[in-house]
């Protein structure tokens, strides 16, 4: 008999696509984190400083994020697309993330919704990082042609706040209940002081969590919108359903 081996399978990365520097961290930083603890590389891409922020200067915004990025074990890095409140939907942006998208190879893209009724900063950058994600693929572009072309595997939308939730497509609930990565995102969320000491962000996204859980049948629990359904090999690789009430 063949002894078992340790060798860990490697995962492909994670890019999550954020329009300012809090966003990862109260949109999804608890998924990275879940990842991240699966071995699964993490990479935060923040497209502005937060420069039109009532609280908090540029500077401070992103040492806060460099922070937390630290705290959930992810590698950051900022890209100054148009400013703070000022994104617009550019083919040049697309292209521009889609670039980054080649350089890092990801298997899953997460970015904000691209529901209007919220900032929006967050739903452009949701359908910017979408087009981005099929640029990535055409090896005809000629700004890209340094880079090999790459399809990732799956592109989630996270929500912000109730107003992004989407209501078009079947969400996906990801178990976030351990209390090692519900630590890790809230002392990451805690390291946004400019922001959490001004509104109740940290509680509100513990609370929805917390519903999300009560929904799903587990503690906590982060709803994702695929931009695409999920392909499956078999069915043994479901989960349970979410049905509960």
């Amino acid at each position: 008999m063949k002894p078992m081996s340790n060798t860990r399978v490697e995962l492909a990365p994670l890019v999550a696509f954020v329009a300012h520097p809090d966003d990862v961290e109260f949109g999804c930083g608890v998924v990275v984190a879940v990842e991240i603890r699966a071995g699964r590389p993490a990479h935060v891409v923040v497209c502005s400083r937060g420069e039109s922020a009532t609280h908090g200067t540029p500077e401070q915004r992103v040492q806060e994020c460099q922070h937390a990025a630290g705290v959930l074990g992810a590698a950051l890095e900022l890209i100054e697309l148009d400013g703070d409140a000022r994104l617009e939907a550019k083919a040049a942006h697309a292209i521009r993330l889609a670039g980054v998208i080649r350089r890092l190879r990801p298997a899953i893209v997460l970015a904000p919704t691209p529901v209007e009724n919220q900032h929006p900063d967050h739903a452009r950058l949701g359908r910017l990082v979408r087009d981005a994600a099929l640029i990535s693929r055409y090896g005809g572009i000629a700004e890209l042609r340094e880079l090999a072309p790459h399809a990732v595997e799956h592109l989630f939308h996270y929500a912000l706040a109730p107003g992004a939730e989407r209501r078009d497509v079947t969400l996906i609930f990801v178990d976030v209940s351990a209390p090692e990565v519900l630590a890790a995102w809230t002392t990451a969320m805690e390291a946004h002081a400019t922001q959490v000491k001004a509104r109740g962000y940290i509680e509100m996204q513990l609370t929805r969590a917390r519903v999300n859980g009560l929904r799903a049948g587990v503690g906590h629990a982060i709803a994702l919108y695929p931009n695409d359904p999920p392909v499956v090999d078999s069915l043994a690789r479901l989960g349970r359903s979410a049905s509960q009430f």
